[in-house]
């Protein structure tokens, strides 16, 4: 029987193609759009605002009639793009505000209202109160969001590929990939011994691990790039590019320093409480995604190489991890960002020297490497283009909301806490997109406060895995990967134990 439901997953999995699941968002997302705008008078202008968004002080409203739901309106909307027009009544309401808003006025006061406010629509409250989004880019916005994002990222990956170039000509990645070997050449069958895709993978998995996400995104699409020379079938993707994007997709990271500095700007009492926790997830989500592939793949995990590797990282992880329980929340950060920055200069000081050594034109290897930088950047352009743009329509047309709220009426029914309902929308849109998930995870902190229960799996959620679908659109996007065969499925299956995992670690923690 289980052979038989790993069997029906698998090839559940396998037919997870990106193509099907970014037509299925858009589909959803413009019939749940169209639902709130046919049965949800607050959304009727649903439409407008997926395709062209909404301005942080694109709404003002005042309150005319009885003051008693006043002060409901004004603290409820602040945070969602309204902003409250006092003096209501006088003739000092501002020429910008848009709703006038009355639940005690007869209808002869409403049309006086309407004359003397010329293009002011009169709502009721509830009018207002349904319009709780955070303001959020279009369509049209998140097109100019995507192309900026990869501007930024030509520097980038400019710089770390051209750095790579050198390391290459200078025989480090083939020296990182012979010291790897024994390890990799278990997990990854197909790639020939001191292959230079091993230095590369596991240059983007120290980097992932120190959480040096702008670095680790060049020493990936490299990793992909070199795993893709050996790829039979340039169309689909290779086993050893599925093991290795499942890998990294889980993000294994030692100190989440983003969501402790967040929760420190948002004055939680303890900012580093999440930090074993976060640990713990990602670690479990790992081993989870390796466990995942390893099956689908006919790997052996018990080789004792494979064996002695997972124990050592183990053991390296329980000691930082004494290590940094001692620090406050400021020595985590500080001994985080030194950490990173000076592992990033020692290396930038190992491939130089080393270009010294073996006596190569340092200087033009560098700029040839980072020729290629700019041309990835441009290339996956299309690829990032579409993910936010699937990520945008589901924020705007309100499915998420229509997601969490059905799983807490539903968990309600049989009588479970639901405390940690609050805190799945960071954990249903990390898998889409990090700065969404990232203010998401802000939202939770100012909804129920820093220190709540949802603020805290929030945060656990947000420090324990990466983004899936970016993952997978840039980086098959990069080497023009048309078939992912069951890698979505495999990250998502593994997500969904980083999940399960994420909110017993907080329930044992912070009950």
């Amino acid at each position: 029987m289980a052979r038989l439901f790993l069997l029906f997953t698998f090839n559940f999995l396998h037919n997870m193609a990106l193509s099907r699941i970014w037509s299925a968002f858009i589909i959803i997302a413009i019939f749940v759009a169209g639902y709130q705008f046919l049965f949800n008078s607050s959304k009727d202008d649903i439409f407008s605002r997926m395709v062209s968004g909404t301005a942080k002080d694109e709404y003002k409203y005042a309150v005319i009639g009885d003051s008693a739901y006043s002060a409901r309106l004004k603290g409820e909307m602040k945070d969602y793009g309204f902003v409250f027009q006092s003096g209501a009544g006088k003739d000092s309401i501002d020429k910008d505000t848009k709703y006038l808003v009355t639940e005690t006025a007869d209808a002869d006061t409403v049309l006086k209202i309407k004359k003397k406010y010329s293009g002011i629509r009169v709502v009721g409250s509830a009018y207002i109160l349904g319009k709780k989004q955070k303001p959020v880019d279009g369509v049209i916005e998140t097109c100019w969001t995507a192309v900026d994002i990869c501007l930024r990222l030509i520097g980038i990956l400019a710089l770390f590929i051209g750095f790579m170039n050198i390391a290459e000509k200078a025989g480090g990645i083939r020296l990182l990939s012979r010291i790897v070997g024994p390890f990799f050449s278990k997990l990854f069958p197909e790639i020939p011994k001191g292959h230079p895709s091993m230095g590369h993978m596991i240059m983007n998995f120290s980097a992932n691990l120190l959480g040096l996400d702008n670095a680790a995104t060049p020493f990936g699409l490299k990793a992909m790039d070199s795993l893709q020379e050996l790829n039979p079938n340039k169309d689909v993707a290779s086993n050893s590019q599925i093991m290795f994007l499942c890998l990294h997709a889980a993000g294994l990271n030692l100190i989440p320093v983003s969501v402790i500095a967040v929760r420190a700007a948002n004055h939680a009492s303890d900012p580093t409480d999440v930090f074993i926790p976060c640990m713990i997830v990602t670690f479990v989500g790992t081993m989870a995604a390796m466990i995942i592939v390893s099956f689908k793949q006919k790997i052996n995990l018990f080789q004792p190489v494979i064996l002695l590797w997972v124990f050592s990282i183990s053991a390296f992880i329980v000691l930082l991890v004494l290590y940094i329980t001692r620090l406050n929340a400021a020595g985590i950060q500080l001994f985080s960002g030194q950490l990173s920055s000076g592992l990033i200069l020692l290396v930038f000081l190992l491939i130089v020297l080393g270009g010294l050594y073996k006596k190569i034109d340092i200087f033009s290897v560098f700029v040839d490497g980072a020729k290629s930088g700019f041309d990835t950047a441009i290339r996956i352009i299309p690829y990032i283009l579409g993910i936010l743009i699937a990520v945008s329509m589901l924020r705007n047309s309100g499915t998420f909301d229509a997601i969490i709220n059905g799983m807490k009426h539903f968990f309600a029914l049989f009588g479970a806490d639901t405390r940690f309902v609050d805190g799945l929308p960071t954990a249903l849109i990390r898998p889409l997109s990090g700065g969404a998930a990232r203010g998401m995870m802000v939202s939770t902190m100012t909804t129920f406060g820093p220190d709540s229960f949802a603020s805290k799996l929030s945060g656990i959620f947000q420090g324990a895995s990466d983004t899936t679908f970016y993952v997978v659109a840039v980086y098959f996007g990069a080497v023009n990967i048309k078939n992912t065969r069951y890698a979505i499925g495999a990250m998502l299956l593994a997500d969904l134990v980083g999940i399960i995992t994420a909110i017993g670690v907080c329930y044992l923690f912070f009950g």
